[in-house]
């Protein structure tokens, strides 16, 4: 149970949009060290600027979380200059859409380099540091915050990669969760699960790393693409509504954060599936008519 963030450091990914950015701002009210890190060099510098004219302390990163390399420089950085971050948001991601055979070696390469080991990278560096602190100290209180999805509790068709990814994020964290309670009662994690939240992940292309090749996109990822574009714009949960549900799980030690609690039926019925062994439910049950909608369109390409 945390309650005090004044003067603690906190490192955020992702923290030029979305998320990343939200959960800094709540972090520079309660007067916070921002530790800023982006792939996108304006975004970062505006992020910065904001914080700065507000008096914070901010340390700012071009960083691309997949790249070892880069990650130890930042770990290496925030220990010189904060010491042991007390909060680590592992929040970069990035999107992805088409039929799963169809995703190339790049593909597959950029999305989970950015969702999966960005996510790895930030446990395994931050971690040892925020336990060593610890251990020097009885009264510092640490936690990670890794983002996952609501794509990592269900199976969507059309986003096979993404959902790698993130059931990939869900299943390190909550290890990550019961393997720090084995060691430790003054750090603890938990996993975010966004839904349809707008935060700029459709657009994630632009991101994509130049030694990373880009192919035309195929007709199911193009499909893909326009569902999660219309399902993500019509979000009525914003970016800052579940930064703030992040440091309220904080606060209370919550493992789960969900954007949309009522997304939860569609998850119970795939752990019913599971236990049952049964054959997985048809996810779009609730709305035949998208089901359909999407068949006829991959039928057609």
């Amino acid at each position: 149970m945390i309650k005090n963030f004044k003067g603690k450091t906190a490192v955020l990914t992702g923290a030029g949009s979305g998320f990343g950015l939200e959960c800094a701002r709540i972090g520079a009210k309660l007067g916070m060290n921002l530790v800023l890190v982006d792939v996108q060099q304006e975004a970062l510098d505006k992020a910065a600027a904001e914080f700065e004219g507000q008096g914070v302390r901010v340390l700012a990163r071009r960083v691309d979380v997949s790249d070892a390399a880069q990650m130890q420089a930042l770990a290496d950085e925030v220990r010189q200059q904060f010491g042991a971050p007390h909060f680590v948001f592992n929040n970069a991601g990035v999107g992805a859409g088409g039929l799963v055979w169809e995703n190339t070696l790049e593909d597959w390469q950029w999305v989970l380099g950015v969702n999966l080991w960005g996510v790895i990278h930030g446990v395994r560096l931050f971690t040892p540091m925020m336990l060593e602190a610890a251990k020097a100290d009885p009264s510092f209180e640490g936690h990670i915050v890794n983002t996952a999805s609501m794509a990592g509790l269900l199976a969507p068709p059309n986003m096979g990669i993404y959902n790698v990814s993130k059931h990939a994020v869900v299943s390190l964290t909550e290890t990550l969760y019961q393997d720090l309670a084995l060691v430790s009662d003054q750090i603890s994690a938990s996993v975010l699960c966004p839904f349809f939240v707008p935060t700029g992940i459709s657009h994630s292309e632009r991101n994509r790393p130049s030694h990373l090749a880009a192919q035309p996109l195929t007709a199911s990822q193009k499909i893909g693409q326009a569902m999660s574009e219309k399902a993500v714009g019509s979000g009525k949960v914003t970016a800052p509504d579940v930064a703030q549900k992040v440091f309220d799980a904080i606060a209370a030690n919550q493992f789960y954060i969900y954007s949309h609690p009522q997304a939860l039926g569609s998850v119970q019925t795939r752990m019913e599936d599971v236990v049952q062994g049964r054959n997985p439910t048809d996810p779009f049950a609730h709305k035949p008519e998208l089901g359909a909608s999407l068949k006829a369109s991959l039928r057609a390409a």
